[in-house]
């Protein structure tokens, strides 16, 4: 795992069709899949209770910053096979591995007799920061 500085500011822009040389801009898609919806009452409890702890801390954990976080559940229901999805967490990643690392949450989080990747997908697109549409 890389580490870095969550409350350093962000690397300075490269120029348009240059490689960015900063952290990864990378968007982390999560949607909740049939099984979840087909779990009863208590089981559906059960990942909901493991789901904001296993996604707490991120940046401690992983050295990564969170700029921003969205969750479609009030427009979206039923399962996300694929875009759009249920929610999103945007942040700039080290690298790669830790990307990996974060979508590995899914894989490795207990749940009941199995794995939070039953009731969850995750998917990261990575890029850089855009040029323009600043705040």
């Amino acid at each position: 795992m890389t580490t870095t500085d969550p409350t350093a500011p962000p690397a300075p822009l490269p120029a348009a069709g240059q490689p960015s040389t900063g952290p990864l801009r990378t968007l982390f898609c999560i949607g909740v899949t049939q099984d979840f919806f087909a779990a009863d009452d208590a089981l559906r409890a059960t990942v909901n209770a493991a789901i904001p702890p296993a996604f707490d801390r991120l940046g401690e954990r992983f050295g990564l910053r969170v700029l921003g976080t969205l969750d479609d559940d009030q427009l979206m229901v039923g399962a996300a096979t694929a875009w759009p999805w249920t929610s999103y967490i945007l942040a700039d990643v080290p690298d790669l591995e830790t990307a990996s690392e974060v979508c590995g949450i899914v894989r490795d989080t207990p749940v009941g007799d199995g794995r939070l990747w039953r009731y969850l997908r995750i998917e990261a697109r990575v890029g850089r920061p855009l040029f323009f549409g600043t705040a």
